[in-house]
């Protein structure tokens, strides 16, 4: 999220603020535990374009893109708003 707003105030061109916006509303989405799925993968996405396009440091972006598709992959948490709509989602290893 923090990205978000330093990519919008840095911004040169349309193509950039729109993933700064893009970034800032993946952020609030993956902060409130909505739509969690969906938020992860876009942040792997945001994070891969900033560390193959904008050429900063890769390791911060390499790190979020880690925990998006963790996210993706695990889930929202128990406090989320996904949890609250759709209910947990257990992993059953006993079949």
């Amino acid at each position: 999220m923090i990205e978000g707003v330093a990519w919008c105030r840095a911004s040169q061109n349309a193509a950039s603020a729109a993933a700064g916006l893009f970034a800032l509303l993946d952020g609030a989405l993956l902060l409130i535990g909505l739509w969690t799925p969906i938020a992860g993968p876009l942040a792997a996405a945001l994070s891969a374009w900033n560390v193959l396009v904008q050429h900063q440091d890769p390791h911060p972006g390499i790190l979020l893109g880690a925990m998006g598709a963790g996210l993706a992959f695990i889930g929202p948490g128990a406090l989320s708003i996904d949890a609250r709509l759709f209910g947990w989602k257990r992993i059953d290893l006993a079949k």
